[in-house]
């Protein structure tokens, strides 16, 4: 049997990660990998002299850019499969322009992502880094707080506020079910019965903003959501607030945000910022109210594993000729993260 030809594009330490040996026969068992040792530039792949027969491009993390020269050279092209999240800045829209099909592993892993921020949210409403910080000494004396006082702290009867129901969103609604809280959601493509169905309240952003103790993003970075979280909507929180981000830095201003944190009257857990990282003096990585951790929500460890085995997956289902699992077209790029 005649498999398609298939090479890897990603960063030569991706594979270990991606896959194990099962994984790998499977793989090989509907596709023929030109080259076992990975693709990160385009002069390498010149140098193997696959290009011009491959059919299927299998891509990760330090992937060069699929361009319009790149694909002019693979003229057989037909499939991407992208082990990771975003293909927006990887694929120009020229392949779907020729008929390749696209597929991303993102919802594989918003998993992590949407478990991380479950984590989150209930470490915020304990406080529990702050309780941490008291107990090792790191914070001493009265320190700026809105939320003194039990009704302040705890799960029970807290209110959720996400933004964004893209698919971590819609995860995280789910994983929130078993919880006593109430669940809002603001997305501009969400109708109040979507909501319903996923287990939540639809509302605008502004009474989400005033309604909510969590308030976690989900959004894609779209020029239009470039500081979605301004001053202005980070003043209309409730005292005593958390914003959680594990979404993307541009969503919120960051200057305003810190003014509120030191004033003690917001706080802040962001798994990504603007910029990635932050400097080294900024006052978010050592303000008693913000937790700040380095983009870790993201597949890590194990996790990558998933991943691999999305990807071969959506391998086998191209090869027989069954639909994808995880599409992007064309049109999704313009709402895309």
């Amino acid at each position: 049997m005649n498999h398609p030809r298939a090479a890897l594009l990603m960063r030569p330490d991706l594979p270990s990660d991606l896959f194990n040996a099962t994984s790998w026969e499977r793989l090989n068992r509907v596709a023929h990998i030109v080259d076992p040792t990975p693709i990160s530039t385009w002069a390498k792949a010149r140098d193997g002299g696959w290009q011009t027969d491959v059919e299927i491009l299998l891509t990760g993390w330090g992937a060069p850019r699929i361009d319009e020269e790149a694909l002019e050279n693979m003229p057989k092209l037909r499939a991407i499969v992208h082990a990771a999240g975003s293909v927006k800045d990887l694929i120009s829209p020229a392949a779907w322009k020729r008929g390749v099909v696209v597929s991303t592993a993102a919802e594989a892993n918003s998993i992590p992502v949407a478990e991380f921020t479950l984590g989150c949210i209930l470490l915020a409403l304990k406080r529990s880094w702050i309780a941490a910080a008291r107990l090792s000494g790191i914070i001493q004396g009265n320190v700026p707080t809105a939320s003194s006082g039990p009704e302040k702290v705890g799960a029970y009867n807290r209110t959720i506020g996400i933004i964004g129901a893209s698919r971590i969103g819609r995860r995280l609604v789910d994983l929130l079910q078993p919880y006593d809280v109430a669940v809002l959601v603001f997305d501009p493509y969400l109708t109040g019965d979507d909501a319903q169905r996923l287990g939540a309240e639809a509302t605008d952003l502004e009474n989400l903003l005033m309604r909510s103790d969590i308030v976690t993003l989900h959004a894609p970075s779209l020029p239009e959501t470039k500081h979605i979280i301004n001053s202005h909507r980070l003043a209309s929180m409730r005292d005593g607030a958390t914003l959680i981000n594990t979404s993307r830095g541009a969503l919120v201003d960051h200057a305003a945000l810190t003014q509120e944190v030191l004033a003690g009257r917001l706080y802040a857990v962001l798994d990504v910022t603007d910029p990635e990282p932050l400097p080294s003096e900024h006052p978010l990585l050592n303000a008693p109210g913000a937790f700040v951790t380095p983009h870790i929500g993201g597949a890590l460890g194990t996790e990558v594993r998933r991943l691999g085995d999305w990807a071969v997956d959506e391998v086998e289902r191209y090869t027989n000729g069954v639909p994808f699992a995880g599409p992007v077209t064309l049109d999704d790029l313009s709402r895309i993260a």
